[in-house]
């Protein structure tokens, strides 16, 4: 059976103006007992659900920044891993291009790490420093020099646009910087000002300057249209990769494929089941030390809650609800459920019918939170 395993590490050197994970900075005075205590998570049920359904076919470490640990805790969460699954098709970690060096890298590499995601969001040094990134765009292409001379082959770049500041022009930059490292796959997301950020917050007072929406527009346009050109096949609303070169693990998440959260404020998709790790950093180290579960249930899911989340996380990629799928999952047809929203979301020009799947058109990938909405049943 595919599956997956996602590892969190809450961690951070500074957070970001714009970000509002489940990270923390200036909380290195826990790293260590928060490693122990994911070791022991690891052990436990990785060991079970790898018992039940053989080897994870992929592994993320995400965060807050997982390189932001010192480079023995990182080492010792490897070998964790590494007891329940010694070889994985597919082993990412993400990594602030501030926190890592050629060692680092090493490490890495010699643990089977064999994809990294380095959290870039623009070379351009000005509009790092308004969004609170630790790193400068020199050491961004230093990052990813030091990555390929340690040996990876498979490296991902996160770029954000409709930034404080930010124009065409220094976007434009950034996506032909990103092209000329020739890394395999570039990932784009919007800017989302979200309540609790330092954004937030500059919003609220009025000292909060975003590019409008027709540039937020022609930003995006720009993205879509020359990321193909540049040999960056789209396959997912915000992902770009070369031929081959798609993140595996993510896909996993549309293509409703189980996978095991583990570390604070992880979640869970297993068995028909979804649940979350208490997110709070003591609380999470207290309850492995006590031998207790830090794993909270989500609310009922109903079989109209899964019909929704299965439809609207297939549309976000290229492939679409595949239609005998959705039939065997439900014991139902995919038109049975949603014809009329077909319908009128094809006569938008927003939807297309390839056959076996139902798939965004371009438009409805621009408009693709229009579309989701449709998809609810409630």
């Amino acid at each position: 059976m595919r599956w997956g395993i996602y590892v969190h590490i809450p961690f951070c050197r500074r957070k970001c103006f714009y970000c509002d994970f489940p990270s923390y900075a200036g909380r290195e005075r826990y790293m260590a007992d928060y490693t122990k205590a994911l070791c022991r998570e690891i052990a436990a049920q990785g060991s079970l659900y790898r018992g039940r359904w053989g080897e994870p076919a992929t592994i993320y470490i995400g965060g807050g920044t997982p390189t932001a640990l010192p480079v023995e805790g990182m080492e010792e969460i490897l070998c964790a891993l590494g007891e329940i699954s010694p070889a994985v098709d597919e082993f990412t970690v993400e990594a602030n291009p501030g926190t890592v060096d050629k060692g680092y890298l090493e490490l890495l590499r010699r643990h089977g790490v064999n994809r990294l995601s380095l959290g870039v969001q623009s070379f351009d040094d000005a509009l790092l420093r308004r969004i609170g990134r630790i790193h400068t765009g020199e050491d961004a292409k230093c990052a990813v020099a030091m990555a390929r001379a340690a040996g990876f082959q498979n490296i991902s770049l996160d770029l954000i646009y409709a930034l404080p500041g930010q124009s065409l022009e220094v976007l434009r930059e950034s996506v032909e910087t990103a092209s000329a490292l020739a890394v395999q796959h570039i990932s784009i997301y919007g800017l989302q000002v979200e309540e609790g950020t330092v954004f937030a917050r500059q919003r609220d007072m009025g000292k909060l300057e975003l590019p409008g929406e027709d540039l937020e527009e022609a930003m995006y346009d720009y993205m879509v249209s020359e990321l193909p050109k540049l040999g960056y096949v789209r396959y997912e609303i915000s992902n770009f990769a070369r031929a081959g070169q798609e993140s595996r693990h993510n896909l996993g998440y549309w293509q409703d494929v189980p996978y095991l959260g583990l570390g604070a404020a992880a979640h869970s998709y297993l068995e028909g089941r979804r649940w979350e790790n208490t997110a709070g950093i003591e609380e999470y180290i207290r309850c492995m030390a006590q031998g207790e579960s830090p794993a909270r249930e989500e609310g009922e899911r109903t079989r109209e809650i899964v019909m929704e989340e299965v439809s609207f996380l297939a549309l976000r990629t290229v492939e679409g609800i595949n239609k005998e799928a959705f039939r065997q999952k439900f014991g139902c047809t995919l038109e049975s459920i949603y014809g009329d929203v077909l319908r009128r979301l094809e006569g938008k020009g927003l939807l297309r019918d390839c056959g076996g799947n139902v798939c965004l058109t371009e438009l409805g990938m621009k408009y693709g939170n229009l579309v989701f909405e449709e998809f609810l049943l409630a």
